[in-house]
């Protein structure tokens, strides 16, 4: 698919760009457009995996299509993710032993709280689920980010007995306000992050670090389904087209295929699979450690860390039956359908979305491939709002910290399915890869680089207009 054939793809699935909205009589009218035809079925996010829930558990349930055999390993899986693990030493299964020597949580649900979104703290509390990504300039074997010297790559502030945990991040907030195109006033809060009680020193004078918010882990399987294809054919790197959307692929390093892959998962798409999503937040979050990362992370400065005590007589703390059932949860957790598609409000907010060009980088729809040993995930019809490419969003959401091919201030475009029940499930309304944003209409004011000016349209709508593009996000 040529770059020229990109935007085009909306055609066959975006919405009709003419006429009022019905219920938003005051607004202004819509740019003219070639009339396009509004997916019948565009409630179905998943395709036919999609799951009908709008309650605490709407990002908890397999895909509605999924097999029997498959439904029993997702079964199990759920437990090994919902379930607390120890330290070695302490009594228990065998099957959960391996927490440490330093991590950020005792289980992976203490982050993804029902599969959910996690939250920045407030005030003093824990930093759970969000975490601080750390590094040095340079690359490590494989072209990823260098660890810090002291700390490695992730601030761990807990340890198991007899090991210290590595420190406490803090954060505060400093007001920016702003006004829209119309005089009404906005405030955008701007994180600020400081680290006491660092246990081996202070970070080196070139250290790099990035918070990152624990995303929600549905409807990923879909998304490692699409075929690599179809992600590169959306990517633009040269902006051959004009448009100022210049996506493009991370490419990263994949353990089990020992070379570099498409990256698809992560803030910055520094993952390839959900395998190695998957063990690499149980080596960094938990400290349990697996055959794709046999090692603790225990950097040369940190003896009692190096010396303790770990799980399984020498194997990995994760054994391969334990990381396949996480793996094949993590796949196969479904999306819950879109609601109150056919409201005129939302859809006038859908007809915003596009001609503000929201979906120039939030790609609406894709097919997915034939994923093997999974019939019920190929050739679904899904609709994630995302291209899974790397895009500069400015200076504003930089964290300066480069990952594989993704540079300090470029960021995966998140899908957005889901994300109008991420209030219903957690409780919250905090977006962006930090939590910043209180709410869509901060989270859409943040961005900037090629995202400008999606920003500046949104931000000179009149009110009624801007209310129907939040309504419109919060249908999906």
């Amino acid at each position: 698919m040529t770059v020229g054939v990109r935007r085009a793809l909306f055609v066959s699935f975006a919405l009709t760009l003419v006429g009022s909205a019905g219920a938003c009589s005051d607004a202004a009218p819509l740019p003219a457009s070639r009339p396009l035809e509004l997916d019948a079925d565009r409630e179905l996010s998943a395709g036919e995996g999609t799951i009908f829930d709008t309650t605490r558990n709407a990002f908890a349930y397999p895909l509605r299509n999924l097999s029997g055999p498959h439904r029993d390993t997702f079964a199990l899986g759920d437990h090994f993710f919902n379930r607390s693990w120890v330290p070695a030493g302490m009594p228990s299964t065998s099957d959960n032993v391996g927490l440490g020597p330093t991590f950020v949580a005792t289980s992976c649900s203490a982050c993804h709280f029902k599969d959910g979104r996690g939250a920045p703290p407030e005030g003093n509390e824990a930093f759970v689920s969000l975490l601080v990504r750390l590094s040095i300039p340079g690359e490590d074997a494989h072209g990823g980010p260098a660890d810090e010297p002291s700390y490695g790559g992730q601030l761990n502030p807990s340890g198991v007995p007899g090991v210290p945990g590595e420190g406490t991040p803090r954060v505060a907030y400093v007001d920016e306000p702003g006004t829209y195109g119309d005089g009404t006033s906005y405030v955008l809060r701007r994180p600020v992050y400081t680290f006491e009680g660092l246990a081996f020193g202070p970070l080196a004078a070139n250290a790099l670090y990035s918070p990152r918010v624990a995303p929600g882990t549905y409807g990923l399987g879909l998304l490692e389904a699409v075929d690599e294809s179809t992600i590169v054919a959306l990517a633009d790197p040269d902006d051959k087209d004009g448009d100022g959307i210049s996506g493009r692929p991370n490419y990263v390093w994949d353990a089990r295929k020992n070379a570099k892959g498409l990256g698809r998962f992560g803030w910055k798409a520094n993952k390839a699979t959900i395998e190695q999503q998957t063990a690499g937040a149980f080596l960094g979050d938990i400290g349990a450690t697996s055959s794709l990362n046999p090692r603790e992370d225990c950097p040369l400065v940190q003896a009692q860390c190096r010396a303790a005590k770990t799980g399984r007589d020498g194997a990995p703390d994760l054994g391969d039956k334990t990381l396949d059932a996480v793996t094949v949860y993590g796949l196969t957790i479904a999306v819950p359908a879109r609601r109150d598609v056919a409201d005129p409000t939302v859809e006038r907010g859908e007809r915003l979305f596009f001609s503000s060009g929201c979906a120039n980088c939030h790609s609406p729809k894709m097919v997915t491939g034939d994923y093997p040993g999974y019939p019920e995930m190929s050739r679904q019809t899904i609709r994630p709002f995302s291209d899974m490419l790397l895009h500069d969003m400015g200076l504003g959401l930089a964290d300066g910290r480069p990952d594989y091919l993704a540079t300090g201030s470029e960021w995966r475009t998140p899908p957005l399915w889901g994300i109008g029940l991420v209030k219903t499930v957690n409780r919250h309304e905090r977006f962006l890869h930090d939590g910043r944003a209180r709410g869509f209409d901060e989270a859409i004011l943040w961005h900037d680089g090629e995202a400008k000016p999606s920003r500046e349209a949104f931000r000179t709508m009149p009110a009624t207009d801007r209310g129907a593009l939040v309504r419109f996000l919060g249908s999906l």
